[in-house]
């Protein structure tokens, strides 16, 4: 067995923390961008284009990240393009971020009162000048707090990313184990770096929820 002091095993998952913090940006501006996109799409196109994007958000939303991660990494080999798990992950998880944030944004422009829109069409503004001037500034208040949430359920999704063999935190922490022979003083570390991520954002997120809640009052 090789002798690893536990500072030795804490250097070794914070170089590995280094590339889930990369992927959770990644996938979370990434599906950010995307998301936006697919809102403006779903509120100014026809009836057919708003069924095809809301069956690509069930689509995403309704089916294991496990799964897609399987998917983006082998089907995209089916197609005679070497792929990474690296790349494979970062384009499932963007791809799954988009779907759910998506989501969050429509939900968050339709609790917008009917009022305010037909106030700002009375004024003769287009549509762009709508969102840009009207609709956004007030939406985006809203969807400020579970925007952030959302971006933990994120960090915790790119675990997953181990079953591809991309060496994130938990499969360096799966491979220091092995090594180590200590599976309990590993993986509890693991989980120590994983609540040290995600609960800062966590508590960002509640104070953001609160702090808009006594705007809106």
């Amino acid at each position: 067995m090789n002798d690893f002091s536990l500072w030795d095993i804490l250097r070794n998952l914070l170089m590995a923390l280094r590339w889930t913090v990369a992927l959770s940006l990644i996938a979370f501006v990434g599906g950010g961008v995307m998301g936006g996109l697919l809102l403006f799409l779903r509120m100014r196109a026809g009836k057919w284009l708003d069924r095809a994007i809301g069956t690509y958000v069930q689509l995403f939303q309704g089916t294991p990240l496990l799964m897609q991660l399987f998917l983006a990494y082998f089907g995209i080999a089916l197609l005679g393009i070497e792929v990474s798990a690296w790349t494979a992950a970062s384009v499932a998880l963007t791809l799954y971020s988009s779907a759910y944030l998506t989501e969050i944004w429509r939900g968050c422009v339709a609790s917008i009162p009917k009022g305010q829109w037909e106030a700002s069409g009375s004024l003769a503004l287009s549509f762009s000048e709508q969102m840009r001037h009207v609709i956004l500034p007030q939406a985006v208040k809203i969807a400020t707090a579970p925007t952030v949430g959302f971006l933990v359920q994120v960090v915790k999704g790119t675990a997953l990313a181990s079953v591809i063999g991309f060496v994130e935190l938990t499969k360096a922490g799966s491979m220091i184990s092995n090594a180590t022979f200590k599976p309990f003083v590993v993986f509890s570390c693991v989980a120590l770096l994983y609540f040290a991520l995600c609960f800062p954002i966590s508590l960002y997120a509640k104070h953001l929820e609160r702090k808009i809640n006594v705007d809106r009052r």
